[in-house]
């Protein structure tokens, strides 16, 4: 089984490297008698290094001066990688709301945040940390290194794939940065840890690095849907590709949608497939949809526990009248629901029949019962719609491993975006792709939500940006992409949308544009001088 050769090999890696112990849910600081030298000296050395570089996505731990992955100032549960994510780009938006009072949230959720928010700090240093992991095997992963340590042959091509992997990880993580933080500090496998303070890069200029790494390493990696799973391949290259070009005209004042177009098709056209459910898309053994996700953060309610990921996400959207049992955890946490914005994008519910409510759009995944979908108090769980689309089961109804941990894999690329992609480029005047393509793509994903019948499908007067705009709410909500999105449609800060609580009022309001790119956080700024303010904060 892929998945379980993947965890295994990523909990041994991560025992040998030092992050965890054998006691539940112990985490330890670096082992510093184990050496690099000793660390990659051996093919199974360079595999559970590479396991750690990959386990960082999931697992953090107990920060010292060292850093072992964990940010001083928040809990262990807030320092997981994708819960910092959704956080920034979730809670600013219409998706989301969420009802605790946790240092650094409420200001994200009010749009009011400032350069000393512990959560944007949690998520600058996470991926800040995770390009370290990168930098540094990939430091101790070229042909010289291999040849010292006498690696040929089949171990030294398998390790130049990892290599090529660290580099995609790394590119992704500088990403980002790139889209929330802008012009963050810039460090590569040339700079030697603790020798010189880093310096700045601007967001152009990182643009193009990302872009140039991406296409060095699209012939080093292993072919789309060929790899271990939760590994990374030419795929998971592509889509990143695609998703920056599609950004691009934010990040560097240039469009590149024929990029884009170009990009998403190669993905598409690899094989991929839509599985046939969308209910079954985040459920507890999500490592099966192969076809559709391109690329995933593993989880495991077992063996990989902590309080962020797929964890945060089952457990924090439960609460009220929603039976656990449903969900396979052991009891919710009465967090985060959803504004009657993101609902009224769908039609409207003819049941509480969960998980659908009679919707026909299945990815309408709201809990109502005992739920206004109005909201007056943020801080009332019982105000705003749950979410169900996190669920600790099975496809046939079973619970999870574990009911205090989550199972469910969190997708960052799925098949559904790069249709998205491809229409909004085609439609913003992209060429290499057609229009009736376009349609296409988005009456397939529409297909699937509506159960396998075209009823939901869009005619060609239909397709138009704000559609796509819509769509994509409806496709990925919760899933991290919302900011960025309102962001390319110049909707985030402006009064051209408003919804619930935009800007900390009920009826919503503008802020000012500044709050587009999030602040580089003061603690960083206060150890290296190099590091210059984003403007306005």
């Amino acid at each position: 089984m892929k998945r379980k050769a993947l965890k295994t090999l990523l909990i041994a890696g991560l025992i040998s490297c030092g992050l965890v112990s054998c006691e539940k849910n112990k985490i330890l600081s670096p082992n510093y008698e184990v050496t690099s030298q000793q660390v990659f000296s051996t093919p199974q050395g360079y595999t559970e290094a590479m396991a750690k570089v990959y386990g960082a996505f999931a697992l953090t731990g107990n920060q010292g001066p060292a850093g072992s992955g964990d940010i001083q100032g928040i809990d262990e549960g807030t320092s997981d990688f994708f819960r910092l994510l959704w956080y920034a780009q979730e809670l600013p938006t219409d998706e989301a709301v969420i009802g605790w009072g946790d240092p650094g949230v409420p200001d994200l959720h009010q749009m009011s945040w400032s350069s000393s928010n512990v959560i944007l700090l949690g998520l600058y240093e996470r991926s800040m940390y995770q390009i370290t992991l990168a930098n540094n095997f990939i430091q101790q992963s070229s042909d010289a290194e291999l040849s010292s340590h006498g690696i040929s042959g089949a171990d030294a091509d398998n390790i130049r794939h990892y290599r090529a992997e660290a580099r995609f990880l790394r590119a992704y993580q500088y990403s980002i940065l790139m889209d929330l933080f802008a012009n963050p500090p810039f460090v590569t496998e040339n700079t030697k840890i603790g020798s010189v303070l880093p310096p700045q890069t601007d967001r152009k200029t990182l643009f193009n690095y990302i872009e140039s790494e991406l296409k060095a390493i699209d012939p080093l990696m292993v072919a789309p849907m060929k790899n271990q799973y939760g590994r990374a391949d030419q795929g998971a290259v592509w889509a990143l590709l695609a998703r920056i070009y599609l950004n691009a005209q934010v990040y560097t004042g240039t469009a590149h949608w024929d990029d884009a177009i170009t990009y998403a098709s190669k993905v598409i056209n690899a094989g991929y497939s839509l599985i046939a459910n969308y209910d079954n898309l985040f459920l507890a053994d999500n490592n099966n949809n192969t076809t559709e996700n391109i690329f995933s953060i593993e989880y495991d309610g077992n063996k990989i526990q902590g309080y962020g990921g797929t964890t945060f996400m089952t457990h924090a959207s439960v609460g009220g009248s929603m039976p656990t049992s449903d969900f396979g955890i052991s009891g919710g946490w009465a967090g985060i629901r959803t504004t009657s914005a993101l609902v009224n994008l769908f039609p409207a519910n003819t049941s509480n029949a969960f998980p659908n409510n009679g919707n026909p759009d299945t990815r309408a995944e709201f809990w109502t019962q005992g739920q206004s979908k109005d909201i007056n108090d943020v801080t009332n769980f019982a105000q705003g719609y749950g979410v169900t689309k996190w669920r600790n089961v099975t496809v046939s109804g079973g619970q999870g491993s574990n009911i205090n941990f989550s199972d469910v894999d969190e997708p960052l690329f799925r098949l559904p975006e790069m249709y998205l992609i491809y229409a909004e480029a085609v439609l913003r005047g992209g060429n290499g792709g057609s229009a009736n393509t376009a349609l296409s793509y988005i009456n397939t994903i529409r297909t699937r939500a509506y159960g396998g019948s075209t009823a939901g499908n869009i005619t060609s007067g239909e397709l138009t940006l704000q559609f796509i705009l819509d769509e994509r709410a409806r496709e990925l909500y919760w899933e991290g992409f919302r900011r960025t999105d309102l962001i390319r449609y110049g909707l985030f800060t402006t009064a051209n949308y408003l919804w619930p609580f935009k800007g900390g009022v009920k009826s919503g309001t503008s802020v000012a544009d500044f709050r587009n790119i999030y602040p580089i956080p003061d603690n960083d700024r206060a150890v290296n001088p190099n590091l210059k303010q984003n403007p306005g904060y």
